[in-house]
């Protein structure tokens, strides 16, 4: 059965992608995106397989 582990990451507008493809370069990937705390912030839900 496959395991997963979770990341909760804060992301400026103004940073986005640089935030999300820095997460997926270690192998995160992205499952959701909701507003933050501020309307300049997001926060970005991401998954990826744990390591045995």
């Amino acid at each position: 059965m496959t395991k997963w582990e979770y990341a909760t990451v804060p992301l400026l507008v103004h940073a986005t992608k640089q935030i999300l493809d820095t997460w997926g370069e270690d192998g995160w990937e992205l499952v959701q995106v909701v507003p933050g705390p501020n309307p300049e912030q997001l926060v970005a839900y991401l998954k990826r397989e744990k390591q045995a």
